[in-house]
């Protein structure tokens, strides 16, 4: 795996494609900086060695050049956190860009425009990544979050640079986490799999159940295996169509030798509403009008268990609505116990929208080992599939 230590940067110009797509506030200043500050090293290392930076990302999805959604708002944020200033250019192609770029100093960073004001950039198309190509002698990506997408420039641009092209210190870091769950594991291995319905999380289970040692379902997508074992769930969230399917993952981790744990006991109400009364009761016993939107203490203490015992622990999904601090509990719970496992020496991974949105919104995200910057492609990884921005690096 070609990575940014096998390059000389001096005197070179990089080409990176980093991945700055953050949350903006209405003012246009940076809300989270999290993704800057995942790109800085790759981008301090080639500064370090003497070269210069050609940065390359999108910003949300502008059907046109909308100006809410132009990269400039965010050079002050970029600055700051690389502790160097930053040049703009309003365009990513173009005799504009081409000035820019001929006259950028060694030591120097460069940010180009949003990639997503052409469509060309989504279509993948094979000109507008040659355009592109023109801005660097190495090509980096270290864009994680975009690397499931065969963009032209997290994927397409890459046949531009045969011989000079490798992964960033982030990417590469987010490669070798995954792997440490899906193929250098040490067992006992738990996957903790949350979140709302089964038929997003299916292709994820199906994979790792020939990896893992303890499956841990939890959230909304509990109910459909309940019920799917004849237990009552009242009016929890269930997908009746999901139930066979259910089942089947059930047959299929027994025969592979997977232990199953589902929630015993649930957090019930009868409005989805944080102010709602709520009581407890067992998941497979929920009175018809009252649904279960959080993990019951007695799960809670028997998932916790389960963590301790893990050496390696992965985090996808949280097992309650945890977006309202009456159903946090069970996530919270989940959060304390990987933080246990970590300290005595685990190794833990957090990915995925919401359960990354979970540790830090319990302020978890320096108690575990290591927490993805990609929702959607760290997903993707996990369902066993291959990346294009990843495989472009890795094909001559």
């Amino acid at each position: 795996m070609s990575t940014i230590k096998d390059f000389n940067f001096s005197g070179k110009k990089a080409l990176i494609r980093v991945d700055f797509n953050v949350p903006l506030e209405g003012n246009g200043m940076v809300s989270d900086n999290t993704r800057i500050e995942a790109a800085a090293p790759t981008i301090h290392e080639v500064l370090r060695q003497g070269g210069s930076c050609v940065l390359m990302s999108h910003l949300g999805r502008p059907k046109s050049n909308e100006a809410e959604y132009s990269l400039k708002h965010i050079v002050p944020e970029v600055s700051k956190v690389l502790g160097v200033p930053v040049a703009f250019v309003s365009d990513c192609i173009g005799p504009e860009v081409e000035h820019a770029v001929k006259e950028l100093q060694p030591g120097s960073v460069l940010l180009l425009e949003n990639l997503r004001y052409y469509p060309e950039e989504t279509q993948g198309d094979r000109a507008f990544a040659g355009q592109l190509a023109q801005w660097g002698d190495i090509y980096i990506n270290d864009a994680f979050g975009t690397a499931h997408r065969a963009h032209a420039s997290t994927t397409i641009v890459a046949d531009f640079f045969p011989k000079n092209k490798c992964f960033g210190l982030l990417l590469a870091s987010e490669i070798e986490n995954v792997n440490k769950v899906l193929r250098d594991g040490k067992a006992p291995i738990t996957a903790i799999i949350g979140g709302a319905k089964v038929s997003s999380k299916i292709t994820i289970i199906k994979n790792i159940l020939d990896t893992v040692d303890h499956l841990i379902i939890g959230g909304g997508m509990a109910f459909t295996f309940v019920k799917a074992l004849g237990g009552s769930i009242g009016e929890s969230l269930v997908e009746d169509d999901k139930q066979q399917l259910a089942l089947e993952i059930l047959a299929e981790a027994k025969q592979k030798g997977v232990l199953v744990h589902l929630p015993i006991d649930s957090c019930i109400t009868q409005e989805f509403s944080n102010e709602s009364p709520t009581k407890m009761a067992p998941t497979d016993a929920i009175p018809e009008t009252w649904m279960g939107l959080d993990a019951g203490p007695k799960t809670q203490a028997l998932f916790a268990e389960v963590i301790q015992q893990s050496e390696t622990i992965l985090f996808n999904g949280p097992v309650g609505v945890f977006e309202l601090p009456t159903f946090a509990k069970g996530t919270v719970a989940i959060c304390e116990a990987i933080a246990r496992a970590t300290q005595r020496g685990a190794f833990s991974l957090v990915g995925g929208g919401d359960s990354v949105s979970s540790v830090k919104q319990f302020h978890f995200e320096q108690k575990v080992s290591y927490v993805s910057t990609g929702g959607g492609a760290m997903l993707e990884m996990l369902e066993g599939k291959t990346l294009p921005g990843i495989a472009a690096i890795l094909n001559d």
